[in-house]
């Protein structure tokens, strides 16, 4: 007899009563955790959020001030910056908060940031007591950022008598439309004087550079020496817009003056950043330097007659003389103990036989 086939679907497995019941459990205690999640959660958020709720404005300065306290400067900066945003403050209020700022960040050595707080605190209201405060913080500001030329047409600006005109804004030259301001040509003289001074100024401090800065400066007093430079930085500047008309820069002669230069001052400026770190030149260093060296600093005592006998210039007559001299010695020390580490970092080699005669005649 035939087989018949059966081709009905299978029926489906009942779940057991067992595995019903361990579903239902698991379900209800999900259903359980979530419910507590809800309910026990804090009502403010996380605990990082909570620390960082607002606080109100005479808390927000009660923090500035205790931050100040601890010489967290910057910090406390930002807490009065806080403060200012925080509610409604009188004039007064805002313009004592912008000082409290911009004396902090003076702290932090942050001059440009802290002179900006000070014009602002001007701009809020004129409060007889901070005035003097707000010039003479001002006034170190610049000196500490080396501005001098932007100081002088500041103290220019402060002792005027005529408000309307601020200094430094007269128009001294033209190329074109545009305009060359007195306040301009100055900028370009610190500029270029900061260029001089870059090769010494790894091994001096601040207050030396400084020194250094308004010593050449004072040369530019005279109008006829600031008229000279004058008259080269227009010739340089025609000459390099010309240059650029003639599309100079994409000559691959050009590129590779320019790939030269790159090199040059990477290099330099990396050996600045090393004599910077390895030599600190202390007075007492070069008046030792002096005394070792005593002889060599000597002239004729009459400068007419060059046979007359040597004079023994003194300390001081001798201690830029002096400086000098012994930072060009440790700057050759440094420099080459750079230059062996970094050419033994780099695998460098140098067969130097082929660099020696083979003619014995030219040995």
């Amino acid at each position: 007899m035939e087989e018949k086939l059966d081709f009905s679907l299978p029926q489906k497995k009942q779940k057991s009563s067992c595995v019903s019941v361990v579903t239902t459990l698991l379900l209800l205690v999900l259903i359980g955790l979530t419910a507590a999640n809800v309910f026990l959660k804090p009502s403010g958020g996380s605990i990082e959020q909570n620390q960082r709720q607002p606080l109100s404005a005479e808390q927000t300065k009660q923090l500035a001030i205790k931050l100040a306290s601890r010489n967290l400067y910057k910090r406390a900066a930002e807490a009065w910056q806080d403060y200012l945003s925080s509610g409604r403050l009188s004039d007064n209020e805002r313009a004592k908060a912008l000082f409290q700022t911009g004396a902090l960040l003076e702290k932090g050595q942050q001059y440009d940031k802290a002179i900006e707080y000070y014009y602002r605190s001007e701009m809020a209201a004129k409060i007889s007591d901070l005035e003097s405060q707000i010039n003479a913080n001002i006034k170190n500001c610049f000196e500490k950022l080396g501005k001098f030329s932007a100081l002088r047409y500041e103290l220019m600006d402060r002792t005027s008598i005529d408000d309307s005109v601020e200094a430094g804004t007269k128009v001294i030259a033209q190329i074109g439309p545009e305009k060359i301001t007195q306040s301009n040509l100055d900028e370009q003289i610190e500029i270029a004087i900061d260029s001089q001074l870059e090769p010494v100024s790894s091994f001096m401090t601040n207050e030396q550079m400084n020194q250094q800065k308004k010593a050449i400066l004072q040369q530019y007093a005279d109008p006829s020496i600031k008229y000279q430079f004058l008259q080269s930085w227009i010739a340089q500047e025609v000459l390099y817009r010309q240059g650029l008309e003639n599309d100079l820069l994409a000559d691959p002669k050009t590129h590779r003056l320019i790939d030269d230069m790159t090199r040059g001052i990477v290099s330099q400026k990396l050996m600045n950043n090393e004599l910077a770190d390895k030599i600190n030149i202390t007075e007492a260093d070069v008046q030792t330097y002096y005394q070792a060296n005593k002889e060599r600093y000597k002239e004729p005592s009459d400068k007419d007659d060059p046979n007359s006998p040597p004079k023994q210039l003194s300390f001081e007559e001798a201690k830029q003389q002096a400086m000098a001299e012994l930072a060009d010695q440790k700057r050759q020390d440094v420099q080459q103990q750079l230059i062996e580490r970094l050419m033994d970092k780099y695998n460098v080699i140098i067969h130097k036989s082929v660099f020696t005669p083979t003619d014995p005649n030219q040995r």
